[in-house]
């Protein structure tokens, strides 16, 4: 089993992260902002990744530091799970509907750090929940994890629908991603002999 364990602590956050790569898509979440719980649930569900995540913030102030850490943290757990990444598939791809909203995320686990973030949220919040706020995680998580990941909605309406959209689309493609390709092998996809 791909499993990590990360604890983050710094003057804003107090945040633990345990993860399967192999899991379920079982979730436990707390991290103060709710709206950030529904959205990691989609991706330990629809990315069969068993996530539990515990998250104390400065939320007196605002979630901006709780979002970031959490993603920064979620990613340094996954690059702990992930290994030496022999015989996985390294590159996943999902397009995921929503009613009228529709996302695509394509993602390489290729040891560098690269995000290319195209979202026109069609309002500034949901909820509570500032929407600038997500791509804060995705930052924290790609700076952390070690990945490249392109993110695009490609139409909405609903600003909710357009982030369940892109994080069930995330999970989608880390699930592919991670997969073991049994043509693979043990040999580590690239020609470089490193990721």
């Amino acid at each position: 089993m791909r499993t990590a364990q990360v604890t983050r602590n710094t003057l804003e956050t107090q945040i633990t992260v345990s993860l399967n790569l192999d899991g379920t898509g079982i979730a436990k979440l707390a991290t103060g902002v709710p709206f950030l719980d529904h959205m990691l649930d989609q991706i330990a569900r629809h990315g069969l990744i068993d996530l539990d995540i515990q998250a104390k913030g400065d939320l007196h102030i605002d979630a901006h530091h709780t979002v970031e850490d959490t993603g920064i943290t979620l990613g340094q757990a996954f690059a702990q799970a992930l290994g030496d990444k022999k015989g996985i598939r390294r590159y996943g791809h999902a397009y995921v509907p929503l009613d009228e909203a529709l996302s695509r995320v394509v993602i390489d686990l290729s040891g560098r750090p690269g995000l290319e973030y195209h979202v026109d949220y069609t309002r500034a919040r949901i909820g509570e929940f500032d929407v600038d706020l997500f791509l804060e995680f995705f930052r924290g998580f790609i700076n952390h994890a070690g990945v490249t990941l392109h993110i695009d909605n490609l139409r909405g309406i609903n600003a909710h629908h357009q982030a369940e959209t892109i994080f069930k689309a995330f999970g989608r493609a880390l699930r592919m991603a991670v997969e073991a390709d049994a043509r693979m092998g043990d040999v580590l996809p690239s020609t470089k002999g490193a990721l």
